[in-house]
């Protein structure tokens, strides 16, 4: 198992950062992930293991009291949670994505206000775009804010907040005309604004409801929510760099960390894939000797652990990238684009070598065979992706003629 998805070049520091998750994956998260998930139960265990390990705050500068870790260190531990159980790695990922945002664009107010408190997993962040008639389209919001004095009043529905119940800070886009002339395009008329809230179901703030669980396929433990406001009032001092109009590229810039996640939890989830199927390949008899010795079980093997390498390098490659300060958003769409492809093909061979057995909830395959699918849509689609690649090598390789 230990010879895929190795990463060369890490530092003394980073690997013994990747070690103790993926100790503690081994002994906290793989043994109940299973019974968790089936019951559709918040990992409140797990979570609070990981705040010990100072994971909420591995990216945030260590001034603000964060381990001060680069997107591969964290990458690379999101890939080791994903593989023990991918809703954790979503309770860190939309935290790890606001706080990513404040550390970027937030004023210097609100970075000393969130961030030490956002580093010790005090505050729990949750990021929301999506509308229910939104999809794809970021340009089509239609919640609004409106400027009264010294507040915005924001009023509108959002949907798909993972850690939307158990967040107590939320980066919600809207669309703020203030300062934007009509005509002004979609995408420059888009504000982020933080917004704090108690943590449960409900009216959690006046103007501001959590209706309660979204029930879903898979995905199970993390809650997924909508979100309402009307007539939610949110101090002039929240909005993120204290400056309406940039919310959009604010949040596409979260996005792209984003997407790395995304392909780290793919990466995760088929490791764990191949590694239930190579086991039971070699458990399993059939005709007088285990299947993984049948030349048929032997290729899919092949091909599965080819597939976790080469997602594993392109996920390791994009998070490098990001790192170095370079422009990413191509290597983060290809590595999102075929680490979550490469996943649900991983997952399903691993189905596969399990027979029958693999359709019964005693079986672990049975489970990330339901969790898979999430990583084909989240933070955008293969079909966004690809337009988002085919743009970028259309400005890489321009024709000159």
């Amino acid at each position: 198992m230990a010879r895929l998805a190795q990463t060369a070049g890490l530092t003394d520091v980073q690997q013994e950062i990747v070690s103790t998750v993926r100790d503690f994956v081994d002994k906290e998260i793989i043994p109940v992930a299973t019974e968790l998930e089936h019951r559709d139960e918040y990992p409140q265990q797990i979570v609070d293991g990981l705040k010990e390990l100072g994971l909420f705050g591995l990216m945030i500068p260590e001034e603000y009291g964060g381990l001060g870790e680069s997107l591969l260190t964290y990458a690379l531990c999101v890939e080791e949670i994903a593989r023990g159980w991918m809703s954790v790695s979503g309770i860190i990922n939309t935290h790890f994505i606001v706080a990513y945002m404040l550390k970027q664009h937030g004023t210097q107010e609100q970075k000393d206000h969130f961030l030490p408190k956002m580093a010790l997993g005090d505050i729990r962040g949750a990021f929301s775009m999506s509308e229910p008639a939104l999809g794809s389209d970021v340009s089509a919001i239609t919640s609004k804010a409106v400027r009264d004095g010294d507040e915005y009043v924001l009023t509108g529905q959002k949907m798909w907040l993972t850690n939307g119940g158990t967040s107590s800070l939320v980066a919600v886009l809207v669309r703020s005309d203030e300062g934007h002339p009509e005509g002004t395009a979609p995408h420059k008329s888009m504000t982020t604004f933080l917004v704090e809230k108690e943590p449960g179901f409900g009216e959690v703030r006046p103007g501001l409801t959590i209706p309660g669980k979204i029930d879903k396929m898979g995905y199970k433990g993390v809650d997924t929510t909508e979100l309402i406001m009307d007539g939610l009032r949110v101090p002039a001092d929240r909005v993120l760099g204290g400056v309406t109009g940039r919310g959009f590229y604010q949040m596409m810039d979260g996005v792209e960390v984003g997407r790395v996640n995304v392909a780290a939890r793919g990466c995760g989830v088929a490791q764990r894939a191949f590694e239930l199927g190579v086991r039971y390949a070699q458990q399993r008899h059939t005709f007088g000797k285990p299947i993984a010795q049948h030349q048929a079980i032997q290729f899919k093997l092949a091909e599965m652990a080819t597939k976790v390498e080469a997602a594993h390098a392109m996920m390791v490659n994009a998070a490098r990238k990001k790192d170095s300060g370079e422009r990413n958003d191509l290597e983060a769409g290809m590595a999102k684009y075929l680490a979550s492809e490469y996943c649900k093909e991983v997952v399903e061979d691993a189905f596969r070598i399990h027979g029958g057995y693999g359709f019964s909830k005693e079986y672990e395959i049975e489970r990330l065979y339901r969790e898979a699918p999430m990583l084909l849509i989240g933070e955008g689609t293969a079909e966004i992706q690809k337009m988002i690649i085919g743009r970028r090598l259309l400005e890489e390789y321009r024709f000159q003629g």
